[in-house]
């Protein structure tokens, strides 16, 4: 394993990635400043029509996304050449990993020895799968074991190993003392990794879904139409994969025959290279877009004031380029959809309605049984200190990743069938598409947990006596079990609309390239009159063939769910619901306020048989 690049990252090299950098912000800025532009239209337009209610009944949780931290003794291989050396690591609630040589270190607050972001990385826990992928990294020098050390030390069995992969970075090899350290460690990783990935997908702000949009855009016009999972991560940490992703292909021809070592430690010197050209790239993406921040914050604001007073007449026109567009490409468009589409959607439907209905079933059996054992220790101990303990692990059970645990395997059964519907489609985004089930049960999780703690907390007063108060909880129950349902069956069909456009629109897209996007410049004229950079006659083009699919997928939706009415709006559907900038401010236990009324005081009320729970027990 002593193998190592032949030389470090060389002042030419540097200047090298700093162009490409350069020119991948060249190109993907301009996208980004019309998708900006479109955004805020979607959103003006959207404050300005029919305010229809949403649908949702649970409350908003008022709490991000985060990991518990997370923190202990490993062993980790690092150095060159590489040994296993002890270390204390630890998981930031942030998703953020940091190693340090010895605890004392971490807690008199000395600098680690290392950190990462765990965007992008996968967790392996067997050596074996980790030294085929190790393998598979210079196929060309399989044969060269011999020429290794003969104690290489991933040659070494290792008991309880926690292998970090990722496809341009140096690989992290951790192992634990004990199958239960692992087995700890494995969940707090993942939950890492899962809430570092899907940071822009969660956001609600329009520059979020613009950039992600930006991305997308991008890519086509490099004739990249499948979708994957480019888009795990902050801006910066995609535009750097999507870099990393167009230059590896010849970065691995000019630099992979020059590394010294065999076998393994030939891919293991490669990962170390990886790793300098993926810190090079994402420094100058970053700055790049730090850069271009000002801009942004001046464009946004300026792009407010510009299209609020011409939106109907913008919408106008958009609706009647639109019009024009779907009958010129109706024809090629519906016999794609007939030929490629619809033969494979119902499966398609079927599988991610089974992957995301077993994920939210797992959460309401969860919630059942939280709800339940709050009801009996109410019974036991109405003001003990044991109750409010019981009431903290509640509120935390959207956090508690090893009781999570049961509802994100049931979002991963179907990851292999699905893949391998899509993959025909160009789509190669799984890992995303899991992300976006798992935190889509966490939640609804968390939504639930908020507005059963905000009603018990009004039902429950001290006028109460136990048997009172526990049949006021169990009614908040009912109502709280009630709610999920209706939430977490709009959920599913946000979540099957949604990801059913990621699988099928940009493979319709790239059928129909060729020709009708040649019809589209006629309609430029239409659209350049306007003089708005938030119209454009390619943004409207993807629109008429997205509505097509939806309607597609709707009627799908409706056969397989046997439902009336499965319609939500489409912005409603392809953003994920959870409040970055924080919940609405009138609760739902606030708009039903009178479902539990509170007993008025009185010097005649009848004494309860128990202590009741104290105020605010079951305050969040």
């Amino acid at each position: 394993m002593g193998g190592r690049p032949s030389s470090p990252l060389d002042k030419q090299q540097r200047q090298h990635l700093r162009g490409q950098v350069d020119t991948l912000l060249r190109n993907f800025l301009p996208c980004y400043r019309g998708q900006l532009a479109a955004s805020v239209l979607r959103q003006i337009s959207r404050e300005l029509g029919p305010q229809e209610p949403t649908g949702s009944q649970l409350l908003r949780s008022k709490k991000l996304p985060r990991v518990r931290e997370h923190r202990g003794p490993l062993t980790q291989l690092r150095g060159h050449p590489p040994r296993w050396q002890p270390i204390f690591c630890v998981l930031r609630g942030d998703g953020r990993l940091e190693w340090f040589s010895h605890k004392e270190e971490y807690e008199n607050g000395g600098h680690c020895l290392g950190s990462t972001a765990l965007t992008g990385y996968t967790l392996l826990t067997s050596q074996r799968e980790y030294l085929r992928l190790l393998d598979a990294l210079c196929p060309e020098s399989l044969g060269d074991h011999t020429q290794e050390e003969p104690d290489s030390l991933l040659e070494v069995p290792v008991s309880f190993p926690l292998f970090l992969q990722h496809p341009f970075r140096r690989h992290l090899c951790f192992s634990a003392a004990t199958r239960e350290a692992q087995h700890a460690w494995r969940l707090a990783l993942q939950g890492g990794i899962r809430l570092q990935g899907i940071v822009l997908q969660r956001s609600q702000a329009p520059a979020a879904r613009a950039f992600l949009d930006a991305v997308r855009l991008y890519r086509q016009h490099q004739g990249h139409f499948g979708d994957d999972d480019v888009t795990l991560g902050s801006d910066a940490e995609v535009l750097t994969a999507v870099l990393m992703r167009e230059q590896l292909p010849a970065l691995r021809a000019q630099t992979l025959p020059g590394l010294r070592g065999a076998g393994r430690a030939r891919a293991w010197a490669w990962t170390e290279l990886l790793d300098a050209v993926h810190a090079a790239v994402l420094a100058g993406a970053s700055a790049g877009l730090c850069a271009f921040q000002p801009e942004k914050d001046e464009l946004l604001a300026s792009l407010e004031k510009t299209i609020r007073p011409d939106v109907d007449q913008l919408l106008r026109q958009r609706a009647r380029v639109a019009g024009r567009l779907r009958t010129d490409i109706r024809g090629p468009l519906e016999s794609c959809l007939r030929r490629e589409v619809d033969p494979q959607l119902p499966r398609v439907v079927q599988t991610l309605l089974r992957t995301v209905e077993a994920s939210l079933e797992a959460v309401r059996t969860l919630l059942a049984q939280g709800m339940d054992r709050l009801s009996h220790r109410l019974r036991q101990s109405p003001s003990g200190t044991r109750l409010r303990r019981e009431v903290y692990s509640f509120g935390e059970m959207p956090w508690d990743l090893a009781l999570m645990q049961t509802c994100y395997r049931e979002a991963e059964r179907s990851r292999g069938r699905l893949g391998q519907l899509a993959a025909p489609f160009g789509f190669l985004g799984m890992q995303s598409l899991v992300f976006g089930a798992q935190d889509l049960a966490q939640q609804l999780m968390a939504d639930a947990v908020a507005t059963f703690l905000q009603l018990a907390d009004q039902c429950l007063t001290t006028a109460l006596n136990c048997d009172q108060a526990a049949q006021r909880l169990e009614r908040v129950r009912g109502r709280v079990l009630k709610k999920f349902k209706s939430d977490s069956g709009l959920a599913q069909r946000r979540f099957i609309r949604g990801w059913g456009l990621c699988i099928f629109l940009p493979f319709v897209l790239s059928q129909l390239e060729p020709g009708c996007k040649k019809e589209l410049p006629e309609f430029e004229g239409d659209v350049l009159a306007v003089g708005s950079q938030a119209l454009t006659t390619e943004g409207i083009y993807e629109d008429v063939i997205r509505g097509c699919l939806l309607q597609r997928i709707d009627q799908e939706l409706k056969k397989t769910l046997g439902a009336n009415d499965v319609s939500c709006t489409l912005d409603g559907c392809l953003e994920v619901p959870w409040e970055q900038e924080g919940a609405d401010e009138e609760t739902e236990a606030e708009r039903e306020g009178g479902a539990c009324p509170r007993q008025p005081d009185s010097g005649a009320q009848i004494q309860p048989l128990c202590p009741p729970p104290s105020p605010g027990t079951f305050r969040s």
